[in-house]
């Protein structure tokens, strides 16, 4: 393969440290980094000078924070999608984007492959390569881990010592972490083990439920057609929301998560997951469709919200039907404003209250005392009906289904020799 200019998603770490020479010596190419700020907190001071004498001609390093929640984490909180009903999809939706401002940089640095440094075991090498192939299939795709023979951190230091790759010398997690605004997962290690509790000491975002505050306390959101926009009164952009959420929910121990989830390559694996402000959203969003949605609308969209979880999930952001599945969901998030107070008390988050000038709920409605609104004598024909077909499955079997008054059809004819 025949490559000039590659560009890389590079986040200053071990792995992605070595791809820069390994891609110069194996490909022979000019190496342009990326490095996207998600919110992971980790530090970026001094990593263009890291990329750089790695053997990178650049370092891109782009704040997509705002972006991430706008366009990636509010489509799908609205939609409702968890994955196998615990995972908030916290990586899931972060590597499209990524992946996506990687092309970007692609086109404008006129480069003709890009590089990632996902396992071939994992889901993120799907992930990142559906969108280069949605996006721009005229791109080279350059996978080192199933490529390159390092099988260990060994080899990797080995590498990047032969290769003069700075590399800061620290004692390394027993733990595969990912980070960004929304969420902290964890995995390997002790995790491995499914029987095995995870240590305390693992957590980052979440104070144990048993040290959190003796008292509870209370936090309103506002939504406007389904989008976040106040806690407690006050106006937020999303970073700041989710950040204030995160803070909040943390230290009341809220949006822990211990999953063993299938992944897309035919494998189980155990993750553990810290989502507090997104915990506390979720609930929230819920409560107040509760509220405003009518309820043939409502369970059509658990239905569809499955769908939209595991498409997420697999890479498939950019299809037309994950597109379609949004436009349906934003339909549904026209009448889904109004105000959501929320419990948070030793690890649990409960919705307490909710209002919304698109209320579905009357009161006086609700205690049946308007006979113009419910007859409650309708509801004897409405039972016959709706139960006719278990009535007579009930007199078939009392009774026996008796003969029919036409006569049988004579099918010999038509059976074979």
């Amino acid at each position: 393969m025949t490559v000039n200019k590659c560009v890389l998603a590079y986040s200053g770490g071990l792995d992605t440290s070595i791809i820069v020479p390994w891609l110069r010596e194996n490909y022979g190419c000019e190496v342009v980094c990326v490095c996207a700020d998600l919110g992971q907190e980790e530090e970026l001071d001094g990593l263009e000078a890291k990329a750089l004498a790695s053997g990178a001609s650049k370092l891109y390093i782009e704040d997509l924070r705002g972006e991430f929640l706008t366009d990636f984490v509010f489509p799908t909180l609205a939609a409702g999608a968890v994955y196998e009903r615990q995972y908030l999809l916290g990586t899931s939706f972060a590597r499209p984007l990524i992946a996506k401002r990687i092309v970007e940089i692609a086109a404008q640095e006129d480069a003709d492959a890009v590089a990632h440094g996902c396992t071939g075991k994992g889901n993120d090498q799907v992930r990142f390569e559906l969108t280069f192939k949605a996006l721009n299939p005229k791109l080279k795709i350059i996978a080192p881990w199933r490529e390159w023979h390092i099988r260990s951190r060994e080899d990797a230091l080995e590498y990047a010592a032969q290769h003069d790759v700075p590399v800061k010398q620290s004692r390394r997690s027993i733990y595969s972490r990912d980070r960004n605004i929304w969420h902290i997962s964890h995995e390997g290690g002790i995790l491995e083990d499914p029987w095995q509790e995870p240590a305390e000491d693992m957590f980052v975002l979440t104070a144990s439920p048993e040290s959190a505050p003796d008292r509870p306390e209370y936090v309103e959101i506002d939504f406007r057609q389904g989008v976040p926009v106040r806690m407690d009164g006050a106006s937020m952009g999303p970073v700041e929301l989710v950040s204030a959420l995160n803070k909040l929910g943390g230290a009341h121990g809220v949006g822990r998560v211990d999953l063993v989830e299938n992944r897309l390559v035919g494998m189980k694996s155990r993750g553990v997951y810290e989502t507090p402000g997104g915990t506390i959203l979720l609930a929230a969003l819920q409560g107040l469709e509760s509220l405003t949605l009518d309820g043939e609308t409502m369970h059509y969209k658990d239905v569809v919200a499955q769908k939209y979880a595991e498409m997420v999930y697999n890479g498939r952001w950019y299809t037309p039907l994950r597109e379609a599945l949004d436009a349906f969901m934003r339909t549904t998030q026209q009448h889904v404003s109004g105000r959501v107070r929320v419990k948070l008390y030793k690890g649990r988050c409960v919705v307490v209250g909710r209002q919304s000038p698109y209320s579905l709920y009357r009161e006086d409605f609700a205690t049946f005392g308007a006979d113009d609104v419910y007859n409650q004598k309708d509801a004897e024909g409405f039972i016959n009906l709706y139960g006719l077909s278990m009535k007579v499955r009930a007199l078939l079997e009392s009774q026996g289904p008796g003969a029919s008054g036409y006569e049988e059809p004579d099918f010999s004819e038509f059976k074979r020799d």
